[in-house]
């Protein structure tokens, strides 16, 4: 079941950090750059290719999780007549990186960012994506910058993205952006991003579009003992999150509108909704026949725990998304996103991501009205592949950090009781899966049929492993 990324509070040297040390080594992911990109990335962070446009003097800032470094989009909001303009810089990761050179082969190796509770592997050296690409306050960075104007409702009336220098002036976190706007002392153009993000949402729950609130999991030790919470996410999460989809909204609609592009797409998972209605069901949580999967989950608070779990079990509603990529103006039969109700690109997040790179510079061809360079549309179909291996890459660290994260919480509770949610049965017959709404836990459980799905039952707790990992309950 896909989740978020899982986060450690207070958990020094111990069992969990070991375990997870192992685990990096057992799926073999990467444990530092060839000297040869090392290098390549300290050339390029001295002498990048810098862009003739200077917007330096426009006050951009970031909001990020407190302590990150890899920034890769820096906004500012305006009002421009009766409506906005949202200016939405993003990292130019291509005025680093030489086409076949040693940098681009490794990011190509490794496709993704993967993230791990206690790190992350990157994508690109630190040197490049955690301080000369990144968008850090008071450095002037070069960027794609994405112009895009909107009428008073939100909507989208006009869009332009070119390569320019910015300086971001402010690095913030959701915390602080909260606060600021929620106390009234948030200057104009980040008070604009919750009128911003709230009209966004508006337009999203028009078009039938799904922003799940899905909390993060934390993980709090103490004495090697471990906790597995949920944390709900801030409003100023929500409006963040989407003016990174208007980007991606207006990104596919670039590439359609050209003929060459890379899209993300997905479509709905055949019989999940039916185990979702069980799932809320056996939570308590009330779904009337006439209600929507959209307006239920819209309207849930993710910080009250039954909620929280039934949240994450919505996150495998949708199939796997894929990348569909076009040429020449022949454009896909099926261009949509399921979840977001419209065609749609990965595109802020170059320092992490492989493929926001090529759609970003097909975005930057099309808005200027020329063809994009070689690299940029020869490398499609390669890029599409490679995306989906580090997707897969990605999918099994993080069902193995939420196995072995499980397992941690659970090892000194064996034999324990715990009231779960049966979501799912078989195969094989008498076996299934079942989700605890405290704590955090999904885990599989023997001696059930198929009457039970849906239906909240007593489990008994019979393995929690660490060196495998697995979590196993029985029905009490």
């Amino acid at each position: 079941m896909p989740r978020r990324p899982l986060h450690v509070t207070g958990v020094p040297e111990g069992p969990l950090l070991t375990a997870l040390a192992a685990l990096r080594e057992k799926l073999h992911t990467p444990a530092g750059f060839p000297p040869e990109v090392l290098a390549a990335a300290e050339e390029a962070a001295a002498h990048p290719v810098l862009p003739d446009e200077d917007a330096t003097g426009i006050p951009f800032f970031t909001v990020d999780p407190p302590g990150s470094r890899d920034l890769d989009q820096a906004m500012h909001l305006s009002r421009h007549g009766t409506g906005y303009r949202v200016r939405y810089a993003i990292a130019d990761v291509a005025a680093f990186v030489t086409p076949d050179g040693p940098l681009d082969k490794e990011a190509h190796e490794r496709v993704l960012t993967l993230y791990f509770p206690d790190l992350r592997i990157p994508l690109h050296p630190p040197v490049l994506s955690e301080d000369a690409a990144s968008l850090l306050p008071g450095q002037p960075r070069p960027v794609a910058v994405w112009t895009i104007d909107l009428d008073a409702d939100g909507r989208t009336t006009a869009v332009d993205v070119r390569r320019a220098l910015i300086r971001s002036h402010a690095r913030l976190d959701y915390a602080s952006v909260q606060r600021q706007i929620d106390t009234g002392t948030a200057e104009e153009p980040l008070l604009l991003l919750k009128t911003v993000g709230l009209l966004r949402q508006q337009v999203e729950t028009e078009r039938g579009g799904i922003s799940l609130r899905v909390p993060d999991q934390e993980i709090v030790e103490h004495d090697h003992t471990y906790e597995l919470t949920y944390r709900a996410p801030l409003p100023a999460e929500d409006w963040n999150a989407q003016v990174s989809l208007l980007a991606g909204l207006s990104a596919a609609q670039l590439m359609l509108a050209h003929g060459n592009g890379i899209l993300r797409t997905q479509v709905p998972k055949p019989g999940k909704l039916e185990e979702l209605h069980h799932t809320a069901k056996g939570l308590g949580i009330d779904w009337p026949p006439h209600m929507s999967y959209a307006e239920r989950v819209r309207t849930l608070d993710p910080a009250e725990p039954r909620n929280a779990a039934f949240l994450q079990a919505c996150t495998g509603l949708m199939s796997r998304a894929d990348y569909t990529v076009f040429t020449g103006g022949h454009l896909p039969a099926d261009p949509m996103h399921a979840s977001v109700a419209a065609p749609y690109a990965h595109c802020t997040a170059p320092l992490r991501r492989l493929a926001d790179r090529y759609a970003t510079e097909l975005c930057l061809a099309a808005s200027a009205g020329r063809h994009p360079p070689g690299w940029a549309l020869e490398g499609l179909d390669r890029v599409k592949d490679r995306m989906a291996e580090g997707g897969r890459r990605a999918n099994q660290v993080d069902g193995a950090c939420v196995d072995l994260v499980e397992a941690a919480v659970l090892k000194d509770r064996l034999g324990e009781t715990f009231d779960g949610v049966v979501v799912r049965h078989g195969p094989p017959a008498g076996t299934g899966t079942v989700q605890l709404a405290t704590p955090a836990v999904v885990g599989a459980v023997t001696g059930i049929t198929t009457h039970d799905v849906g239906r909240r039952l007593p489990v008994r707790l019979t393995e929690a492993d660490m060196r495998k990992p697995t979590v196993t309950f029985e029905r009490a």
